[in-house]
Formats: structure tokens, C-alpha cells, sequence
């Protein structure tokens, strides 16, 4: 790749990157935190909240988080599970993440993901923890109770390509199945100081839910020759299902519901270096449509630095919270590494208050990339083969190929072509016995 031939591109872009934030921090944070609350006031949601476990919107981080969490048409690495389950059947590789998010104050979240492909079939686990230090202090400020309260959400993830071909890169559609428990420490009497049994469990719950996502890969206004796609659209529908509260009663309890909405985005790649992202969700609340939260929009934009480093950063709004992330990922052998850094003024007093890190290991591509080679070697020996006027080995070395790959285009058009010459060749020699 020839980094010069992009660096009139690239420079307006770097320029936003690196002179946004001095123009953020050339005031005063309490000033620019008032003047943000004041812009957005109009777009706080009265609904914020009516909804239970919460931490199904916190993005675990990666490069999702980093792109202002606009991810669900791009859905190109293992932070897919969070925004599109048929994002696992398009990876290039096998791969295993490790991701801390420093949330508000002194929350934190934690997640292990996994996920493999096998040609067009993909498929993935994932888990994930949030949780907040909880600690109960009686009248008279002694200590009487500590623990923690959690969301911890376990997910299986299933997804196929179909149509994958050489120039349509296919329909991706996948789910997630998941899996949710609601942790709360008991707590105590106000009268005794004593710990009630089960005090906590009576208020913990549980949850099922899944998502269902589909995603399409074109190539449309390319200005640079890769058989990647460069243009995508997405759709999710995440968190169907229910909850169950009060788990220590034998009667049934799910007056509580989970944050169901839908999501939709594009993502385009104009120049190679280049990704822009545009993502729109809106909530749903099944039991009440009327107390639905109100729509949320993010955009995120990746430029590819060098071969082993990207910058990427975001924007997302949702209610009256403003949300800038900026986030660079470093690529060292097998293994990527990802930090972010969000800035949300109108939530947090302090300006260091959100950072997300991620480590990702590659574990291989199953051997589609030699396959893809061999293939490509075919397909030029049959063009020689061709060219030479051996029609019949060139049919013989593409058909071949489409056993590999049933849908390589050129393969199938030089069939077809070689095909045509063989019967124009047989016309004429028909024409020439009649003669």
C-alpha cells in the first residue's frame, strides 16, 4: 500500500483527531460541562431509566466503544457481540479479547469473548460483568453490610453467510442467545444492624433474552481496487425477551423489562485508510410503548495510520448526554491492543472519568487465506490454459476452483466464456463439414 498516495486524505483528518481535544480543554471543563448541559438540555429523556439491567447499553470497549459505538453495519472484530450477531460469520480471523471498562466513578466493567469461523459459519461466547462496590452504613456511620452489586451476561453467538461470493460479499445473518443475573448483597435491619437472609436475593433477578441481526456487504463509489467490501448496512434488534424478580417467591414476578431496541447504521469506505460509521437506535419498551426511551444516534470514523496502528474516535448522543470518545489500536504480532477515552461532560464532574482497555489475540484464519491463494493460482493457470486456446483444461482447473469456492465470479464467468468458444468452435467445424 502507498501510504503518500493517501496523505492529502489523511491530513484534514488528523487535524480534527489531534486539535479537538485542545479546543475541548482551551476552556475551562466546568465551563464547557455547562455550556454542553445547555445544548443538549432540550434532548434529556423523561423515560431514561424505566428499564432494567442497564448495563446492556455500557459498550465493553474495543474498537466498537472507540468509533462512538456506530458499529453495528461494520461489526468487523470480536466487539461485534454487542451490536450485530451475524458480524461473527465476516471476521477474518479466530479470536479471543480480554476488555476492562473504568465506568462511572468506581464501577467497572469486564468481559471475555471468544469467536471462531468456519467458512461461512461463525460463531462465538462471551461474558460480561458490571458491577459497583456496595457498602451500608447504619445511623451512627459503622459499617454494617458490604458486597457487591452486579449485572453479570453470558452469550452464545451464532451466525451465517449466505450468497458469499467474489463481488456481493453475502447476507450475514446471526443471534445471540443470552442469559442475565442481577446480583444484590443482602442488607440490613434498621432496628437490629442485623443482616436479613436472602434480603438481597428477594431484589436480584434473572433474564433471557436475544438478539437477532443481519448484515449486507457491497462495494459501491470505491475509489481504490480491494476485493474487501467497502459499503455496509446493518440492522439489530436487541434484547428480546423477559425478566424474572424476586427469586426467592414461588410466584412469578416480571413486572421489570429489559432495554429493547432496535439499531440500524451504514458504514463506507471512500479511500482505503478511511472508515466512516452512522448508527441510529430506538428503544422500545414492550410493556408500555408510551414510556419508551426516546432514539439515540452515534458516528464513529477509523483512519488507518500505519500497517500496525489506527486511529479511531467517536461521537454518540443519547438523551441529553453527549458522549466523545477517541481511541487507538497497536498491533504487535499476533496480539492488538485498544485504549479509549470517553468524554461525557454532562454525567461525570471530573474530565478523566471513562477509559476502556482491550487486548485481543489472533488465533488464525482456519486456513482461508492459503485456500484463497491456491485458489488464485487456479484461476491464473486457467487464464494461460485459456489463452493458449486449451479451453477444455481451463474449464477443467475453474470448475474445480468452484468446488472450493461455489460463488468466485471470475471463475464461473470464465467458464461460461470458454464454454461459448468450445460451441463456436464446433459450429464451425460443423459449417466447415456441410461445405
Amino acid at each position: 500500500m502507498s501510504w503518500i498516495k493517501y496523505r492529502k486524505a489523511l491530513f484534514p483528518i488528523l487535524i480534527f483527531f489531534f486539535l479537538h481535544p485542545v479546543v475541548i480543554f482551551s476552556a475551562t471543563y466546568d465551563d464547557v460541562s455547562e455550556t454542553l448541559s445547555e445544548i443538549f438540555d432540550d434532548y434529556i429523556d423523561e423515560n431514561e431509566g424505566t428499564t432494567s439491567f442497564r448495563s446492556l447499553y455500557i459498550p465493553s470497549g474495543g474498537r466498537a466503544e472507540a468509533l462512538g459505538s456506530a458499529f453495528t453495519a461494520l461489526a468487523d472484530d470480536i466487539s461485534f457481540f454487542e451490536y450485530n450477531p451475524a458480524g461473527s460469520c465476516q471476521l477474518e480471523n479466530t479470536e479471543a479479547a480480554i476488555f476492562h471498562n473504568s465506568w462511572i466513578s468506581d464501577s467497572s466493567l469486564e468481559t471475555l469473548s471468544y469467536v471462531n469461523r468456519i467458512n461461512n459459519l461463525g460463531y462465538g461466547a462471551s461474558l460480561k460483568c458490571f458491577y459497583v462496590p456496595f457498602t451500608e452504613y447504619n445511623i451512627f456511620g459503622d459499617n454494617v453490610s458490604t458486597g457487591y452489586y452486579s449485572e453479570t451476561t453470558a452469550t452464545l453467538n451464532v451466525s451465517y453467510n449466505f450468497l458469499a461470493g467474489y463481488k456481493f460479499k453475502g447476507i450475514c445473518v446471526g443471534a445471540n442467545l443470552k442469559g442475565a443475573f442481577r446480583s444484590i448483597p443482602d442488607y440490613t435491619d434498621n432496628d437490629t444492624d442485623e443482616i436479613i437472609t436472602d434480603s438481597g436475593l428477594s431484589q436480584s433477578a434473572i433474564a433471557a433474552m436475544t438478539d437477532i441481526g443481519v448484515l449486507l456487504q457491497f462495494n459501491a463509489l470505491k475509489f481504490y481496487s480491494s476485493r474487501d467490501s467497502n459499503l455496509n448496512f446493518g440492522a439489530t434488534i436487541h434484547n428480546l425477551g423477559f425478566i424474572y424478580t424476586d427469586l426467592t417467591s414461588s410466584d412469578s414476578d416480571f413486572s421489570e423489562t429489559l432495554p429493547t431496541y432496535f439499531s440500524t447504521g451504514i458504514a463506507y469506505s471512500f479511500i482505503r485508510p478511511v472508515t466512516i460509521t452512522l448508527e441510529y437506535q430506538q428503544p422500545f419498551n414492550l410493556s408500555d410503548l408510551s414510556t419508551s426511551e426516546q432514539w439515540a444516534a452515534s458516528t464513529g470514523t477509523s483512519v488507518i495510520i500505519t500497517p500496525f496502528f489506527t486511529m479511531l474516535g467517536g461521537f454518540q448522543l443519547r438523551g441529553g448526554s453527549p458522549r466523545l470518545t477517541m481511541g487507538g489500536e497497536l498491533k504487535y504480532n499476533e496480539v492488538t491492543f485498544n485504549i479509549n477515552y470517553t468524554l461525557d461532560m454532562t454525567s461525570s464532574t471530573t474530565p478523566i472519568n471513562r477509559i476502556s482497555v482491550t487486548a485481543k489475540l489472533n488465533l488464525g484464519d482456519n486456513g482461508r487465506y492459503e485456500l484463497q491463494q491456491k485458489i488464485d493460482e487456479m484461476y491464473s493457470t486457467g487464464l494461460h490454459l485459456y489463452a493458449n486456446g486449451e479451453l477444455e483444461k481451463a474449464i477443467e482447473i475453474w470448475s474445480e476452483i468452484l468446488e472450493y469456492s461455489p460463488r468466485f465470479d471470475p471463475a464461473i464467468a470464465g467458464i461460461e466464456s470458454a464454454q461459448s468458444s468450445l460451441e463456436l468452435e464446433q459450429r464451425i467445424k460443423e459449417l466447415q463439414t456441410l461445405n
